[in-house]
């Protein structure tokens, strides 16, 4: 089934919402690095913007957490380098939460 063709007025609208979706994922995770923003806020997170973010971007975005180390991370939670948020189990989600406790 093929997809149908935009107007170019829906491409624009597409592409605004596309922009905005993008720009706020950079802020999380400018929040993220920052440590303004606790993981289990954003893990509590039930939207689209959180859930389509990749594991290992969010494990990178945390202070301290560099690729090596967010790659060794991902793999001691048996958790897939392409797993993106919405798709972690109950059980991955209190192993990364253990962790990462939350700062008083």
């Amino acid at each position: 089934m093929a997809l149908s063709a935009l107007t170019p007025s829906q491409r624009a609208e597409a592409l605004e919402k596309a922009k905005a979706v993008r720009k706020e994922r950079g802020d999380l995770m400018a929040q993220l690095k920052a440590g303004t923003l606790p993981l289990t806020e954003l893990l509590a997170r039930q939207d689209a913007v959180v859930g389509k973010l990749r594991m290992r971007r969010v494990l990178e975005s945390l202070p301290g957490i560099g690729a090596v180390r967010a790659g060794q991370l991902l793999a001691d939670l048996s958790i897939s380098e392409s797993r993106r948020v919405q798709g972690l189990g109950a059980n991955q989600r209190a192993r990364l939460l253990a962790l990462f406790p939350p700062k008083d």
